[in-house]
């Protein structure tokens, strides 16, 4: 599983996010990750639709996006879905 997540220094909800982010990434290694700053990425952006950030994009081994998620999460449920698809 990948998780491509979109943020920007300015965006108070990013800056929350991200010391979950890293918690999470640590408790689940085999989780890949990739960070996107809206301000530099604008190409994949427009790619992935991204109207809003945070925006969390989860894909399969596949590269088929299974989830996408915006705004604050809660760990714990990230925790679960990342757990619930880990292996697909």
């Amino acid at each position: 599983m990948k998780v491509l997540k979109f943020g920007a220094i300015w965006c108070a909800e990013c800056l929350t996010m991200r010391p979950m982010w890293e918690e999470i990434e640590q408790e689940i290694p085999e989780l890949k990750t990739e960070y996107y700053d809206a301000d530099d990425h604008q190409e994949l952006l427009d790619r992935y639709e991204i109207k809003k950030i945070p925006t969390f994009i989860f894909f399969d081994d596949n590269d088929e996006e299974i989830l996408r998620l915006q705004g604050l999460q809660n760990k714990n449920e990230l925790i679960e879905i990342i757990q619930e698809h880990l292996d697909k």
